[in-house]
């Protein structure tokens, strides 16, 4: 059956209050990770690392840093999205290995496409903008993942209000050379959320789209 996407997209809001007794299943939520896994990125490069957390002591030391929204703390599975501050010819490297991995082939003949990114790449560090292309790259994964968990039935809140320094330091990501970009609880909306039932609120596509 074809999943009803306009639905799906009419019922998700951002939830602002979890039910804490609530959890995802292990076999849905690994339907959950296998989206983030998927999601598209610029050269396939996939500059990012995605940290379910679900330890409620490490969750209940975020809220402070996240505004004190409860989310962080409630929701079934807390995502932090995070990305490399600085992304080196040995990640390209990398990538072009799993290429060759699944794909077959050599390396030696994605030479021509290696360059490329490599040349893309420095391009960005001389501007000082990897680090911004990544958080950017990051919001796909943000947007896919939200459709898949709508389609689910599932919320989801995404949050950029938060310290990215004090998560970094909570979550020891200061020396992996990675930092928080964006978050985005998961899980079962409270009864008593009153902005489940407000309408959405939107411009009409007339005002938002323009056909030529």
């Amino acid at each position: 059956m074809t999943p009803d996407i306009l639905a799906a997209l009419n019922w998700r809001y951002a939830c602002k209050a979890f039910d804490s007794s609530k959890k995802i299943s292990a076999e849905t939520w690994q339907k959950l990770e296998q989206s983030l896994v998927l999601t598209p990125s610029s050269f396939g490069l996939q500059p990012w690392k995605f940290l379910v957390v679900q330890d409620p002591e490490l969750r209940e030391k975020l809220v402070p840093h996240a505004w004190n929204q409860r989310q962080v703390a409630d929701c079934s599975h807390l995502v932090i999205m995070t990305v490399p501050k600085a992304l080196g010819e040995d990640y390209i490297d990398a990538n072009i290995a799993r290429m060759v991995e699944v794909r077959g082939g050599t390396a030696d003949a994605l030479a021509g496409f290696r360059n490329m990114v490599a040349g893309f790449r420095t391009g960005l560090e001389s501007k000082g903008g990897l680090e911004t292309w990544a958080k950017l790259q990051s919001y796909i994964a943000l947007g896919q993942f939200m459709l898949a968990a709508a389609l689910l039935e599932l919320d989801t809140c995404p949050m950029e209000g938060f310290i990215p320094a004090k998560f970094d330091e909570i979550l020891g990501l200061e020396a992996s050379g990675y930092t928080t970009a964006v978050l985005c609880p998961v899980g079962y909306r409270s009864a008593d959320d009153r902005y489940a039932s407000l309408p959405k609120v939107r411009f009409e596509a007339k005002d938002v789209i323009e056909h030529r």
